[in-house]
C-alpha cells in the first residue's frame, strides 16, 4: 500500500478546561504532505457518552468526500465520553484509526473509579467492544492504535505515512491546536 502526498485525512482532537460541562473538538483535513486543507469543530459533552455522534456530525458538516482516513487523538476524550470506533468507520465510510502517544493500562480501573451502576456497564461495554491497541514503530518512536476498517498493516503504513517524524500524525496534531485556541478563546465553536 503506498499513501500518496496528496491524500488526505480528517484528525480528530479535543480540549476542554477544568469545570467545564462540554469539550472543544475540532477536525483538521490534513494532506500527506503535511498541508492543512480544512477544518472543522464540535462539541461534547464532559462525562457524556455523546462524542460518537459529535465526530460524525463533524464530518458530515466538513462535507469532504476527498477524505480518505478518519485519525482520532483519544478514544475516551471529554471525561471518558467513550467512542464507538465501528459507529464512526460505518457512518463516514471510511477506516478509523484511534492513535496515542502514550503506553497505557487500559481505563477500566478509571471508569470504575468514575461511574456505578448502568452508567458504568455502558461505558464498559463500549470500552470491552473496542479493537485492542496496537504498537506502531514510528521513526524511534511508539504509537499506540486501534483500527477498524482496515488492516494492521494498512493503518500502519497510514500512520506513518501523516507522521512526520514523532509525536502524533499531523491531522491530529493540528486537530489538536485547533481545539486549544479554540476553547482558550471561550467561543462555543461547533
Amino acid at each position: 500500500m503506498n499513501v500518496k502526498p496528496g491524500t488526505r485525512a480528517l484528525g480528530i482532537a479535543e480540549s476542554y478546561r477544568s469545570g467545564a460541562n462540554d469539550s472543544q473538538l475540532a477536525g483538521a483535513v490534513v494532506r500527506a504532505d503535511r498541508v492543512v486543507d480544512g477544518a472543522g469543530f464540535g462539541r461534547c459533552r464532559v462525562g457524556g457518552l455523546d462524542a460518537t455522534e459529535a465526530i460524525v456530525s463533524l464530518f458530515d458538516r466538513l462535507e469532504r468526500p476527498d477524505v480518505r482516513y478518519c485519525l482520532l487523538g483519544a478514544i475516551a476524550p471529554a471525561w471518558f465520553n467513550l467512542v464507538d470506533l465501528e459507529v464512526v468507520a460505518e457512518a463516514t465510510d471510511r477506516p478509523t484509526i484511534a492513535v496515542t502517544v502514550d503506553a497505557s493500562e487500559g481505563l477500566e480501573a478509571g471508569l470504575e473509579d468514575a461511574f456505578d451502576g448502568a452508567d458504568l456497564q455502558r461505558r464498559l461495554e463500549r470500552y470491552r467492544s473496542l479493537p485492542p491497541r496496537q504498537p506502531i514503530a514510528v521513526g524511534e518512536d511508539t504509537l499506540w492504535m486501534r483500527a477498524v476498517g482496515i488492516e494492521h498493516e494498512a493503518a500502519a503504513t497510514v500512520i506513518r505515512a501523516f507522521t512526520p517524524e514523532h509525536g502524533p500524525p499531523e491531522p491530529i496534531r493540528v486537530a489538536s491546536v485547533l481545539a486549544r485556541a479554540a476553547d482558550r478563546d471561550g467561543s462555543a465553536v461547533g
